[in-house]
């Protein structure tokens, strides 16, 4: 089974969703046919950004795109990356937000506006950084299998990381190093919204 098969099994039905096989840079929608875009936490697995944002360009009408992004660069370093430090590797990989706003306004001709998301404690929808005040969560492969950087990375890193993990929460060592973190309700570890209107 293909990642989007996958993705389409996982997903909650709607009778007023209709879903869609294809590529961001070439989507299987008609010139001017959707009221908005949507992208969620996807663009770092797009193939050609400015392609992607041509196509969003093509089938939107007048209504705003609007991205879930993240730039590592602004985020806090974390407990996490001390554990699984390949997630902040690979994140620097990734654009600098001033210059994913700049592409996207190049492929779009709209004006880009970046919004911090500062992460609740207690968000359902567990992408990479969510669970940042429940580690346990981290422990869970069901949870791990949703993170794109956790199948990619090398497992014995990934095990590594898991093992230290249960150790330091087993002994309280976790709890003393990062305890501070838990009278937190919000943070900042780099996600933004990029809203582009016309």
């Amino acid at each position: 089974m293909s990642l989007p098969q996958v993705m389409q099994t996982q997903a909650t039905q709607h009778p007023q969703v209709e879903w869609f096989s294809g590529y961001a840079e070439a989507l299987p929608l008609p010139d001017n046919s959707v009221d908005g875009v949507i992208s969620v936490l996807t663009i770092h697995h797009f193939h050609n950004l400015a392609k992607a944002f041509q196509e969003m360009q093509r089938v939107c009408r007048d209504g705003a795109i609007v991205l879930l992004t993240f730039d590592i660069r602004f985020a806090q370093k974390i407990w996490l990356y001390d554990y699984f430090p390949f997630l902040w590797e690979d994140a620097l990989r990734f654009l600098q937000l001033n210059d994913l706003m700049n592409l996207i306004t190049a492929n779009t001709k709209r004006n880009v506006e970046a919004i911090p998301f500062l992460l609740p404690h207690d968000l359902t929808d567990l992408f990479a950084a969510a669970a940042w005040r429940r580690p346990e969560l981290y422990l869970l492969p069901e949870v791990r299998a949703g993170i794109s950087s956790f199948p990619l990375a090398d497992p014995h890193l990934v095990e590594r990381g898991v093992t230290s993990l249960v150790a330091e929460l087993n002994s309280g060592e976790w709890m003393k190093k990062y305890g501070e973190i838990c009278s937190l309700t919000e943070i900042d570890l780099g996600y933004r919204f990029l809203c582009a209107e016309l």
